[in-house]
């Protein structure tokens, strides 16, 4: 059974039969918002693409020792990769892209893995319906949380959720604070607050 998550609320990512996950998936899913104003524009109301960027920035403490996006689908180690670039969005309720975490490769001074999204071509959220994160255990398909991403407003990007170990092994936060920026590196200074 998945959990629903509120902005900052955290679960722990071992199994009910007390072993821990071994591989992890962040699915990103998106759809433009319809565009309305005005009874005819209800009518005839469409949406339009919208190209929407996940993260994955790993830390060892507040320091970003590597990151998987778009333009780098593998970090160096082996232990996180990107699925791959959606320019469009609109898949409801499957994921538009994927981050791949292979908890046992990921080495050990990286003790937090920060999901991140951000719109390349300056969409603001206001124009973002329907989207969410979600964790999935990659060996059994079953969904073990979800985020909305909700607030819309002039941000252009969110730090969605974070993957960080605790008391020996790993747990999921939902951070849900928008920002702004086109890139990871324009996210930086708002993701350190959460680190």
């Amino acid at each position: 059974m998945s959990v629903n998550l509120s902005k900052g609320q955290a679960i722990s990512l071992r199994k009910s039969d007390g072993g821990g996950l071994t591989t992890v998936r962040m699915g990103l899913g998106w759809q433009a918002a319809q565009r309305s104003t005005g009874f005819f524009a209800k009518l005839f109301a469409t949406r339009s693409d919208i190209d929407l960027d996940a993260s994955a920035v790993l830390f060892a403490g507040r320091e970003a020792e590597d990151v998987v996006y778009f333009r780098k689908l593998t970090s160096d180690d082996g232990s996180v990769t990107h699925t791959g670039d959606n320019l469009t969005g609109g898949a409801g309720e499957e994921d538009d892209e994927s981050i791949l975490v292979d908890l046992h490769r990921v080495p050990p001074q990286v003790d937090q893995i920060v999901f991140t999204v951000n719109s390349f071509t300056g969409h603001s959220f206001a124009e973002v319906g329907e989207a969410f994160c979600r964790l999935i255990d990659e060996a059994t398909g079953r969904e073990l949380a979800r985020y909305t991403l909700a607030g819309g407003g002039p941000y252009t990007a969110q730090i969605m959720a974070k993957v960080h170990r605790e008391d020996g092994g790993w747990r999921m936060t939902a951070i849900g604070e928008p920002a702004s920026g086109r890139t990871f590196q324009d996210l930086l200074p708002s993701i350190a607050p959460h680190l």
